[in-house]
């Protein structure tokens, strides 16, 4: 699948001209995504009970009323005259919607976020605001006007007293422009933007972000007291006193406090086992859903997936599931799980198949060539691809 981006502009040279600098219009850039939803489909996915979806609505003297999920026909029966709905992670309820992943493949798996749409009638809107994650707005159902402004940070001031971070002040503006079904804008992460429909109109949102730093500080704390034996981190040895000058008894001085840190630091980067353990639990973290996962009640049987794929059927990364992997060792991670029971050629299938390829019956061939007891090597895939079906990592299309 083709990048989303205008031929004029290589990946190369969006991630080094406008990655996290500047925004971009690629006008018709995602057509694939028109007709998938229309206004109603959103407004009765967003009342079951297990999807994540907020409704905001806009009040006379410009007050905001925020509810979330669960919605029930009811929140949708008297709705202010400015009115938006949001559902989130919207790759578990559409696989056609996950596949399109695949336009935004010139950025790492690892940072995806996930895709959220936004419904609003004439006039709707969520203000004007900042996000700190980039985004990729796709008009896949009637037209919004954007407006791009200046750029944000943990200071900027937000309006008081409102359930939504919201401001006023959007800046010289640097973007004003109307998006049509199939057209796509970028928005680096914190730069102001203010989005409001023309008509009654759907904007899909690619999010990607890096990993959350409490996230991955539990997790580095986890493994380090799992594998505190391996790094000796009981005792300090201070090459020198602590404090040049005599201090009072119950003071822990700021140089003292200072030279343990730079200690402590040093002894963590200068450790190939820390650098082992960080990667992990990097890996851990940016693999992880920020949703629960629905389970499929499905079984799938080994016949019945040799006789798909013997019939040109095909292997592909469900895009529900965060999927990727380390090199040096290698490791496939799936959802915030190091999947660490994988004999070689299920290794390989899995990294491909992060990588956004599509396997066929002759790429499993191909693999069984590599082994000497094929048929048992063959029975021992179809069983792990079962697996792989039943959890939600891989898909099988006909």
């Amino acid at each position: 699948m083709q990048h989303c981006l205008p031929k004029e502009i290589t990946a190369e040279r969006f991630l080094s001209e406008y990655w996290q600098k500047k925004p971009l219009i690629i006008r018709q850039g995602l057509p694939e995504i028109v007709g998938l939803f229309e206004p109603q489909d959103i407004i009765e996915l967003a009342q079951q009970q297990e999807v994540t979806a907020r409704l905001l609505q806009l009040h006379q003297g410009d007050h905001w009323s925020f509810k979330a999920s669960p919605l029930t026909a009811q929140d949708f029966s008297q709705l202010a005259e400015k009115w938006s709905v949001l559902v989130q992670n919207m790759e578990q309820w559409s696989t056609e919607l996950g596949d399109l992943w695949q336009k935004f493949s010139f950025i790492p798996q690892w940072q995806r976020d996930d895709i959220m749409v936004s419904y609003a009638p004439k006039g709707g809107s969520v203000g004007k605001h900042y996000d700190e994650y980039d985004v990729f707005l796709v008009q896949g159902y009637g037209h919004r006007r954007w407006q791009l402004g200046k750029w944000c940070d943990p200071s900027t001031e937000f309006k008081p007293n409102q359930p939504i971070r919201i401001f006023d002040d959007m800046g010289e503006l640097v973007l004003d422009e109307v998006m049509a079904p199939g057209d796509v804008l970028y928005v680096p992460s914190r730069m102001a933007h203010y989005g409001v429909a023309q008509d009654d109109c759907l904007t899909f949102s690619f999010g990607l972000r890096y990993p959350n730093m409490a996230d991955l500080m539990e997790n580095i704390s986890q493994y380090l007291c799992q594998a505190n034996s391996e790094f000796n981190l009981t005792d300090f040895h201070l090459p020198v006193r602590l404090s040049p000058q005599p201090q009072t008894t119950g003071e822990l001085a700021p140089q003292d406090i200072q030279q343990i840190k730079q200690l402590l630091l040093a002894t963590l980067s200068n450790s190939p086992q820390f650098d082992q353990l960080f990667q992990h639990a990097l890996a851990t973290t940016v693999s992880s859903r920020r949703y629960e996962l629905l389970v499929s009640e499905e079984v799938s049987m080994p016949e019945e997936i040799m006789d798909v794929l013997q019939q040109q059927g095909w292997l592909s990364q469900d895009n529900n599931c965060k999927l990727i992997y380390t090199q040096q060792p290698l490791r496939i991670y799936a959802n915030g799980e190091w999947i660490d029971e994988l004999n070689p050629l299920e290794s390989q299938l899995l990294q491909r198949l992060a990588d956004g390829e599509l396997i066929y019956w002759q790429d499993i061939q191909d693999l069984l060539s590599q082994v000497n007891e094929k048929e048992n090597a063959l029975a021992l895939l179809l069983d792990s691809i079962c697996n792989w079906l039943d959890d939600g990592w891989v898909l099988l299309n006909e």
